[in-house]
Parts: C-alpha cells; sequence; structure tokens
C-alpha cells in the first residue's frame, strides 16, 4: 500500500504540473510587454510565422555570392514536419519555399481577411501535411517561446456589490466555470482546497502569480481569447505604447510597420468592450476598471476546439449555433445590477478567434461551412444575434482538384481565397528521403551510389512537363547536352528544383542563368507534380523493385534499374518519357566519370594558386612587360604566351582566340573593379578569399580532372591493379600503380561513400566503357 500511495503521488505530481493557468494583473502584464517586446506583441499571423520559423530554421543557399539569386533555399522541415509525429510528412524544396513565402507573408499582415486553400491531387499528403502543421503550432503555442496572452476580467464584488446567497452553489459554480472555460477542469482557473500551490505552467512568470478563488471575486473569461491591449480604447493605444517604450528599434517597428497595424486598428471584442463600458460607468475610473483586468496565456487544444477547429466534410453542422453560459450570465447582471450591459453571447468562432479553423476538403458540410465564412472572412466579423463578434482567425482548407466545381459559384469569394499548391514531390532528394522513412535507411547499402536517387529520378519524370518554355527559352537548343541530359531537358529541370547548378552547363548558359529565367523555372513548378505517379504509387512501385532487385551478394547497378523498368514492368514505362531512362543512364556516365576524375586528381595545389595569382597580376600590363607580381613575389616577363598558357589551364585546350580575349578583358575589368578596389583594399581581403580568385580556380582544377585520366587509359595494368586491388596479386604490381590505385579507391570511399567493392566495380565500369573518350571535349 506504501507503495501505491507514493506512485500516486508521483503521478499526481508530473500530471498536476503545468495544468494550472496563472492570472496575472493587467500592470504586470504590460512589464511583460516592455521586457520582451516582439514577444508579447503578436497575433495568430505573426505566430504562425515565429513557429514556422522556429522549427524549420533558416534557409541554405548552396551559391550564396551569385548575383542572379532568386532565394531559392533549401530548408530542413523535419523538424516540422517529421519529428514526434505519427505520420511523417516529406516537404520537398518547392514547397518548403512556398510555405516559408507565406509565413513571410503572413507575417507582414500583406494577405490577411483570406482563406489559404492548399490544393493539390490525391496521394499528394495535403491531409498528412495539414494534421501535422496543426500539431506543431498547438505544441509551440503551449510553451514559452510560442506564448500568447488572453483577457480575463476578475469582478471584485467588494467594489462593485455582491449577488444574493441563495444563488451561489459550489457546484455549479465549477460547472459554471468549466463552460465557460471549454477547458478541462484541471485546466480552469478554479483552484481545489487541497490542491497543490507549487504547481507549475509557464515558468517565467508562475510562481509570482498564485491561483486563488474566494468568494469576493467572479472571473470571466473572455471566450473570444481577446488580446488584453485592445481592451485600450484605441484612441489611447498610441500614447500608452509611446510612453512605455524606449525609442528603440522594436518602438520604431511598432509605430511604423504593417504587421503591427492591429494593435491600433483592432476592436476589442464585444463582451471585453461592454464590460469595460459597464465597469467604467460604475466605477467611473479606467484604473479601476483595469485593476480587473487579469492576464493569462492563450492555451490552444485542438481536441476542445480551443484554438484551433478542425472539421471534417461528415461532421455536421453544429445544432447550438449561440453559445452562452445562464449561470455566469446571472452573476454578471447580478454584481452589475444590469441585465442589458453585457451580453455573455458567442459563437463557435470565438474558439478559434486569434488561432486556426481549418476545413478538411471542400465537399459535403464544409462547402456550407466555407460559404458561411464569406462574410467573416471579407468583414472579420459575425452576427450573432443582435451582437456583432470579431473573428480574426487563420482559415484554412484542404482541397482536391474535382472539389474546386464546389465552389464555381462564389465569384465574389474568388479574391478571398489564396491557393498554395501540394504536388507530388520533385526534388529527388526529398523522394529518396520518402523511401528511406519507409523501407529503412540501410536499402542504401544495396545501391551503387547515384543509382537510389536515379530511381527517384525516373519517378518524377512521370510529373513533369515534357515541355518546357522557360528551359527552352534559356537553352535553346537541348541537342548540345544530348550527352548529358534528355532532349525534353527534364534532367537539368531535376537539378535545378534541389538547388544544382549542373557543372555540365557551358559558359554562356551558365552566365544566361539570370534570375528572370531562373524565376520562370520555378513558376512552372505550379502546374507540374499534378499527374504521373502519385506518392502511394512510387511507394508501391519501389517496394516491387527492391524486393524483386536487391541482392545480397551484389549492389544494384544501373543495369538493373534500366531492366526493371524496360523489362521486368514495361506497363510502367508507358508514363515514363520516350528516351528518359537512355538520357538518364548518359548522365549517370558523365557524373561518375567526373567523380572518378575527381578521385584520381593529385595535382599541386600550390602551383595553380601560384599561376592564378600571376595571372590576375599580369592581365593589368601590356605585352612585353616586366614586372615584379605583388602576391608571389615572382619576377615576370609578360607576354601574350605566357598569358595564353596559363588561359589554356582556364579555358581548355580548344578555346579559339577570340573567347580567350573576351575572357581576359572580362577578367581584368573584374578584377579592377571589384575585387582590387573593393574586396581587397576596402574589404582587406587576401587575394586568395575574393570571389574572381575562387571561379578561376575552380575553372583551373575542372580542366586540369578533364584529362587527369589520359595516362591511366593507356595502361593496362592500371585496370589489372583495379580488379586485384586488396589481393595478394596487387603487390606484384609496380609501386606507383598501386599508389595510384589505392588513392583512387580511398577518395571514392570518403568522397563519394563508395564501398570498397562499389569502388572497384564504378572504376571498371567507366575502363570499359571508354567513357573518357565518350564525354571528351570535341
Amino acid at each position: 500500500m506504501e507503495n501505491i500511495r507514493k506512485a500516486m503521488e508521483n503521478l499526481n505530481r508530473s500530471m498536476s504540473e503545468g495544468s494550472q493557468t496563472r492570472l496575472i494583473p493587467f500592470e504586470d502584464f504590460l512589464k511583460i510587454l516592455t521586457e520582451k517586446p516582439a514577444y508579447a506583441v503578436r497575433n495568430v499571423f505573426q505566430i504562425f510565422h515565429d513557429m514556422i520559423r522556429y522549427y524549420v530554421g533558416e534557409g541554405v543557399d548552396e551559391y550564396p555570392d551569385d548575383p542572379e539569386s532568386i532565394e531559392y533555399a533549401s530548408y530542413d522541415c523535419t523538424r516540422l514536419f517529421v519529428e514526434d509525429v505519427d505520420h511523417p510528412f516529406f516537404a520537398d524544396r518547392l514547397f518548403a519555399n512556398r510555405l516559408i513565402t507565406l509565413a513571410e507573408a503572413l507575417k507582414r499582415g500583406a494577405q490577411q481577411n483570406k482563406i489559404y486553400i492548399f490544393d493539390g491531387p490525391p496521394g499528394s499528403g495535403k491531409s498528412t501535411f495539414l494534421n501535422n502543421l496543426l500539431k506543431k503550432f498547438e505544441s509551440y503555442a503551449n510553451i514559452d517561446e510560442g506564448m500568447r496572452f488572453e483577457t480575463v476580467w476578475r469582478l471584485d464584488q467588494n467594489m462593485l456589490g455582491s449577488f444574493s446567497s441563495q444563488d451561489a452553489n459550489p457546484l455549479l459554480e465549477k460547472l459554471s466555470k468549466l463552460l465557460v472555460n471549454h477547458v478541462p477542469v484541471n485546466e480552469s482557473t478554479i483552484k481545489d482546497n487541497d490542491a497543490d500551490p507549487n504547481e507549475k505552467n509557464h515558468s517565467f512568470y508562475d510562481n509570482q502569480y498564485p491561483l486563488y478563488s474566494t468568494e469576493d471575486y467572479i472571473d470571466i473569461p473572455c471566450p473570444s481569447h481577446e488580446y488584453p491591449l485592445l481592451i485600450i480604447p484605441k484612441r489611447h493605444r498610441r500614447q500608452l505604447l509611446d510612453d512605455l517604450f524606449q525609442n528603440d528599434e522594436f518602438k520604431w517597428k511598432l509605430f511604423t510597420d504593417k504587421a503591427y497595424q492591429w494593435v491600433f486598428r483592432d476592436k476589442p471584442c464585444t463582451i471585453c468592450s461592454s464590460l469595460y463600458q459597464a465597469l467604467l460607468n460604475k466605477l467611473k475610473s479606467p484604473e479601476e476598471v483595469f485593476k480587473m483586468v487579469y492576464v493569462r496565456p492563450y492555451d490552444i487544444n485542438r481536441r476542445m476546439g480551443e484554438g484551433i477547429s478542425v472539421f471534417n466534410p461528415g461532421d455536421r453542422p453544429m445544432r447550438q449555433i449561440v453559445m452562452t453560459n445562464p449561470m455566469l450570465q446571472k452573476r454578471i447582471n447580478d454584481i452589475l445590477k444590469d441585465s442589458n450591459q453585457v451580453k455573455y453571447l458567442f459563437s463557435r468562432y470565438a474558439k478559434t478567434n486569434n488561432g486556426i479553423y481549418a476545413l478538411m476538403d471542400i465537399k459535403s458540410h464544409n462547402v456550407e461551412r466555407l460559404i458561411e465564412l464569406h462574410n467573416i472572412i471579407s468583414e472579420g466579423v459575425h452576427k450573432v444575434e443582435d451582437i456583432e463578434e470579431n473573428v480574426n482567425s487563420l482559415f484554412m482548407a484542404l482541397m482536391n482538384p474535382e472539389d474546386k466545381k464546389n465552389i464555381l459559384g462564389l465569384q465574389s469569394f474568388s479574391d478571398r481565397i489564396e491557393y498554395i499548391q501540394i504536388l507530388y514531390v520533385m526534388d529527388l532528394n526529398t523522394e529518396v528521403e520518402i523511401y528511406r522513412n519507409i523501407f529503412g535507411k540501410h536499402i542504401d547499402d544495396s545501391f551503387l551510389p547515384r543509382v537510389l536517387h536515379n530511381f527517384a529520378r525516373v519517378i518524377i519524370s512521370s510529373r513533369l512537363n515534357t515541355r518546357s518554355e522557360a528551359l527552352l527559352g534559356w537553352i535553346g537548343n537541348p541537342d548540345k547536352y544530348s550527352r548529358y541530359c534528355d532532349k525534353n531537358l527534364q534532367l537539368l529541370k531535376m537539378e535545378i528544383y534541389t538547388g544544382n547548378i549542373p557543372k555540365w552547363l557551358s559558359e554562356d548558359d551558365r552566365k544566361n542563368f539570370t534570375a528572370k529565367v531562373r524565376q520562370k523555372i520555378i513558376e512552372e513548378s505550379e502546374s507540374e507534380g499534378k499527374k504521373g505517379f502519385s506518392g502511394r504509387d512510387s511507394i508501391k512501385i519501389f517496394n516491387d523493385f527492391y524486393s524483386s532487385c536487391a541482392r545480397e551478394d551484389k549492389l544494384i547497378n544501373m543495369s538493373v534499374l534500366c531492366n526493371y523498368f524496360t523489362k521486368l514492368r514495361p506497363d510502367l514505362s508507358k508514363s515514363i518519357p520516350e528516351g528518359f531512362l537512355e538520357s538518364m543512364l548518359h548522365m549517370y556516365n558523365y557524373t561518375i566519370l567526373q567523380e572518378v576524375k575527381e578521385s584520381l586528381y593529385n595535382y599541386n595545389e600550390e602551383r595553380i594558386s601560384r599561376d592564378i595569382q600571376n595571372y590576375l597580376f599580369s592581365i593589368n600590363f601590356e605585352s612585353g612587360a616586366v614586372a615584379k607580381c605583388n602576391y608571389t613575389d615572382e619576377k615576370l616577363e609578360i607576354t601574350d604566351e605566357f598569358l595564353w598558357g596559363i588561359e589554356n589551364r582556364l579555358l581548355g585546350g580548344g578555346t579559339d582566340e577570340k573567347k580567350r580575349l573576351e575572357f581576359r578583358k572580362d577578367t581584368q575589368k573584374e578584377y579592377t573593379s571589384k575585387t582590387l578596389t573593393q574586396e581587397i583594399l576596402v574589404e582587406e581581403k587576401n587575394i586568395i578569399e575574393t570571389r574572381l580568385y575562387t571561379d578561376l580556380h575552380d575553372r583551373y582544377v575542372y580542366n586540369l580532372k578533364e584529362k587527369v585520366l589520359d595516362p591511366f587509359l593507356e595502361n593496362e595494368n592500371f585496370r589489372q591493379a583495379i580488379k586485384d586491388y586488396n589481393k595478394e596479386e596487387f603487390k606484384t604490381h609496380d609501386k606507383r600503380i598501386r599508389e595510384d590505385v589505392t588513392f583512387l579507391i580511398n577518395n571514392l570511399g570518403t568522397k563519394y561513400d563508395y564501398t570498397e567493392r562499389g569502388a572497384k566495380e564504378v572504376c571498371m565500369y567507366v575502363i570499359d566503357q571508354d567513357l573518357a573518350k565518350k564525354f571528351a571535349k570535341p
């Protein structure tokens, strides 16, 4: 029995901790406001933005110094959609950027008074997305970082006069409190006599404001969860805030930023405004009125419909349209001695005021609910009998394409609808993460590197449009990249969707890859991802592929992959664009050739650096000049032959004279206009830290790597040494070959995650397919 009693005491203590909501006086709330203003002044739109940023963080731009960047960043949505959820949702890069854009717009206050409909085909994960989003919104709103405040009126009966004692019944009073708060008893402000006075909830003020309940007051929570500052009459708010804050950055934002216009514009709910006026009439002093205004955290509870309400199409409309609390209404009337001053009436929309109201699919009863939202969204008010009720909620909905017909008749509502596309995944890295999540990360061990991602490319190819005006307008003739890309340029688009700019693009095309071109390509994604293999389809196909092709003694290679789609499952080929598999194989060949070259590359970095520094110094002199380089201290005889020798490594041996001179002129212009004057003289950077140096270094190394395999391809012993690697026969090979092969195999493992067996297989493949000659520059 002693163990049971102790166990129950510990259980009671742990469950009670954080279950009580403390009330703080309005004046103390103002103190919190001045100490943490950005934290304490937030509406639902700002809290939604902060929640997204809290879980997602800052994006990563792989090309931070690119002047043509459109800020198409990589956002890690794992904490938001994957961790601590029942069913993970994987947001690809395209959707993550849409979501961040939406959050930023909401924070600025630019797109309020709208309903945000997440639109997408079946199988795109809309329901999973919204459920996870609401779960994290609820979690965030109930921790210190996401805390907001709501108003509770505490009417002092000693000051206002008490009601008749026979009306008081402790049981009914508690029931009244339960009905008013719409939360379980242990979350109300009522405290049992034997409750633990040391219970905690929100840490930064709990210990200062203990719970208590006496017959000296009655608590009237605002059913609309009104923000406390709005109780102050509009004409006095600016003066109060001006007095509260020093002239700092937040005060400037508060008074000038559109995101905070609601602080000065919005009205309090009808119940709060009528209470304020009634008390002012009775007490004759605003100061005495505000002594009866208390504040508590706005606790979100989806299951109770507090702060979040979600309606499925099959949920029938509520019978009770108008809500009230007769007992509390009677107590208000008794204490104010007037039955008409304060009407404690509200609707279900009050429960999600400054929260989220969501509709799962616009069909059946949810069509009626959407129509009902028309005036509410347009005007921000809702009629409850003869009372106007404020509704400032974040309205969300999900919709399948076929359900759009249900709202075609609402033309006047169309400008209040903001569509955000949730489409099939078009980022191949995200597609692979889905496979790893469902089937386990160990699946990588069954594939040669890049083959798993190529499976994802095949799936995604069915979701993309076969013609891209944006890519054709930029690239022109796709045939020039036939060795690396398909005729529809889908492989190129997939790389761009992942944030990667392929290295096989020509210099001219890279230069023409402007912000305008990038924006057009990303905009095309809005019309893609609506057809082809759905998310459910791709999981079934991968399961069949993996079950059929995975072997313990052999890694899955490109031959196995292509064979599956062409011979084992020819039915799937109908959804794959013609020629895509062959083009993908070409790109794979090119990629692994670059990996082998990169892994074999072992040039003298010091010599490369000196060449580039000498070149940047020399292009500022006339031909025939002799000068000492400021960067390397080498005495240089600057001739056209000297410059040509370095330019040959920077541009490749086949570059004609005109392009070579144009390159030299452009480089000299950038050096004098930015590198020297800005980065070196003003920012005091070392020459090797400048952007121009980095670009030239990458060019130099790239062209050296193009020829790195040439000496080995003509040596049959090199091929045999790869086969013999880690065998007894390997010791019989020449020491230099052994060193080169060991260097190659080790680099493939450390740089590209090849196993020893995989590295040997890919090296043999590159040699036997003669890929170096196939991809040699003409």
